[in-house]
């Protein structure tokens, strides 16, 4: 499945339902681009989840609501809600194990 770049005009309507991987991430972050391709291939295991990216640098309102204070910081939403956060790089397997 394709990566969504989410805004604050279709991230709430993205979340709400399902289960979706959100990579919050900086252009200028090297971390974030180490995450990069592992969230890029994650979306193309499955279509029974969504994946999208936040860049906290256009959306700090997104990342202010979800006090994100470090990047790369990914979260697992079911239905709306955050079931898992994830801080720093974070290997495919164990991103795996949290969309399930």
């Amino acid at each position: 499945m394709e990566v969504l770049k989410l805004t604050s005009e279709n991230f709430d309507e993205t979340i709400n339902s399902g289960t979706v991987l959100v990579d919050f991430y900086a252009d200028w972050c090297g971390p974030c681009k180490m995450q990069s391709p592992i969230v890029d291939e994650v979306a193309s295991l499955s279509s029974d989840y969504k994946v999208g990216k936040v860049n906290v640098d256009d959306e700090d309102e997104i990342a202010m609501k979800f006090r994100i204070s470090s990047i790369p910081t990914l979260l697992v939403f079911k239905n709306g809600e955050v079931v898992k956060k994830f801080v720093g790089v974070t290997s495919k397997e164990n991103i795996l194990d949290a969309l399930k």
